[in-house]
């Protein structure tokens, strides 16, 4: 049985220490990939960075403005996926969003799973996907802005 309260605690906590001191929060000159994304509803508005080398993704970036929820996710996803292929990425964005949208995948999900408690604020949701969909047009050079409405 798990401890309800402690993972809610957890998740604001680390929601609040991503909010207050975003990782990776910086624009990178020297990006191969870049996509912009906006949740109209929110008026979360970022930017990823990319540098993918060989199917790796060597470093990863984000600036931008937007609600906790927003920023601490984007701030946990660049954690999370400096260093993973490319193939990784895109198979943890559709276990983030399933996670997030659905239940709870079949995969643990280590630290991103304090992201789960986003699913307890159904208007919520697009602002910790945002950066998630943001990535996935950056990596796959969708070429359009992120848009989570």
């Amino acid at each position: 049985m798990r401890d309800d309260d402690g993972l809610r605690d957890l998740y604001q906590e680390v929601i609040f220490d991503h909010n207050r001191k975003p990782r990776n929060f910086h624009a990178m000159d020297d990006a191969s990939h870049r996509a912009d994304g906006h949740n109209p509803l929110c008026g979360d508005q970022l930017t990823v960075y990319a540098k993918v080398s060989d199917g790796i993704v060597q470093d990863v970036s984000f600036v931008g403005h937007g609600c906790a929820i927003s920023t601490a996710s984007a701030s946990l996803m660049t954690e999370a996926v400096r260093g993973q292929s490319v193939e990784q990425v895109e198979a943890l964005f559709r276990n983030i969003h399933a996670m997030l949208t659905e239940a709870h995948p079949d995969c643990d999900l280590g630290k991103l799973e304090v992201l789960s408690g986003v699913r307890e604020f159904p208007s919520r949701v697009k602002c910790a996907t945002l950066a998630w969909h943001t990535l996935h047009n950056a990596i796959t050079r969708a070429g359009d802005t992120a848009v989570t409405e």
